[in-house]
């Protein structure tokens, strides 16, 4: 028998992970991203439709934990509406705040997530528009770096137990 504590999740994560939001490929998209390391599991795909840089629908698939799934729910939710700009501004703090929060140990959920939609964002920009808006850094944003540090991390975890990836 395990002695391992179990996460408590929020009625909130519980919810988006039994009735995820916005589930699935978005055949129509705009454009889409990923962010996560398959070595680990926790993979997210965001899918875009942009219409006149502001955002008209958001999908998401996502291969992990509850807390992967619900983060990714959530910022599908939180995105529709919004410029590209005003999704650009929401932060890994931001979805773990609509999440009611999140155990430490998944921070990494909520920063992949927005790693994820704002490697959609950049990438709108430099294949879909072909422009560089004044608001968007030329270098990767702390969310974008983070979620690839998560994801070499994991890769090198895996190569150093020689586990596939």
């Amino acid at each position: 028998m395990s002695t391992r504590t179990p996460l408590i999740y929020t009625p909130k994560i519980l919810d988006l992970f039994k009735n995820p939001r916005n589930l699935g490929k978005m055949e129509d998209a705009t454009i889409s991203s990923q962010a996560g390391s398959p070595a680990c599991g926790d993979v997210i795909t965001i899918y875009l439709k942009i219409d006149d840089s502001r955002i008209v629908d958001a999908s998401f698939e996502s291969y992990g934990c509850a807390a992967n799934i619900a983060a990714a729910s959530i910022i599908t939710e939180m995105v529709k509406g919004k410029t590209l700009k005003e999704a650009w501004d929401i932060t890994w703090e931001d979805v773990t705040k609509e999440l009611g929060g999140l155990p430490s140990i998944k921070y990494h959920c909520s920063i992949l997530a927005v790693g994820g939609l704002k490697r959609a964002i950049r990438k709108y920009f430099e294949e879909v528009a072909k422009i560089h808006p004044e608001w968007l850094p030329n270098d990767l944003s702390k969310e974008e770096r983070q979620a690839l540090e998560e994801e070499e991390l994991i890769e090198r975890i895996y190569r150093k137990y020689g586990m596939p990836p």
